[in-house]
């Protein structure tokens, strides 16, 4: 009777679930893990999250789907390195190499930015690259894939702060709404600042008022026996008012 009256539980659940998604993976892998592990039979997310980009990836159990669009919808933050000299196909580190430059030293490098950052902060129209990385289920490595031509799209970039800059990688963080593509800003500084850039690493830190700090690992949470399930969903209310 208690396994019934568990299952009954799980059957019902509804909330969201904060994970932390690690570099590697396509997020479908998280949901179709989640869903075998605990046979969860509704199951969405709140915001997609690029396979080789890690942190926080929110799903969604139960009636809590309907609050897809306003988490889909919210701002997001990131915190990332780019690759300071090198340009690629995708704008990140797995993609065809189509130049390399000189990196310049930090002070000039410090300079440049400097005069070049007002571009990158407000309203900034963006082009997605017409090719992205992927990584399928049990492949070893990334893979690029064609994703066809693409429109101009508007983003408001809140905030976009660099780093002390190693050697050819750069540290920054970015908070700004729905749909930036942090690989296509990244592209656009390096442009800016004359050495290009690709980006080199990703993770996603905040969605709406949904902090990484409260996610729990995704390896931790398929380590977890069923009933562990119900204590770490939380009610939609614990996020959203």
């Amino acid at each position: 009777m208690a396994n019934l009256a568990r299952l009954r539980m799980i059957e019902e659940l509804s909330g969201f679930l904060p994970v932390d998604k690690p570099a590697g993976i396509a997020f479908a892998t998280v949901l179709k893990s989640v869903k075998r592990k605990f046979n969860i039979v509704k199951l969405g997310h709140g915001g997609a999250l690029d396979p080789a980009a890690s942190g926080l990836f929110v799903l969604l159990f139960g009636d809590a789907n309907k609050f897809t669009a306003s988490l889909m919808g919210a701002d997001r933050s990131y915190e990332g390195t780019m690759r300071l000299g090198l340009k690629t196909d995708t704008c990140d580190i797995h993609g065809a190499v189509l130049e390399e430059r000189p990196v310049p030293a930090p002070e000039a490098l410090a300079a440049a930015a400097a005069k070049a950052m007002p571009e990158f902060k407000g309203d900034v129209f963006q082009m997605e690259p017409s090719r992205c990385t992927v990584r399928r289920e049990g492949a070893a490595g990334y893979e690029t894939a064609d994703t066809g031509p693409h429109k101009p799209f508007l983003a408001h970039v809140y905030k976009f702060d660099i780093l002390a800059q190693s050697g050819s990688s750069l540290p920054f963080s970015v908070c700004a709404t729905k749909g930036l593509v942090v690989r296509a800003l990244v592209d656009a500084f390096g442009d800016a600042v004359g050495c290009g850039a690709s980006l080199e690493s990703l993770r996603r830190v905040k969605t709406g008022k949904i902090d990484i700090s409260g996610a729990i690992p995704f390896d931790k949470l398929l380590d977890m026996p069923q009933e562990g399930l119900l204590s770490v969903v939380k009610p939609a209310s614990a996020f959203l008012f």
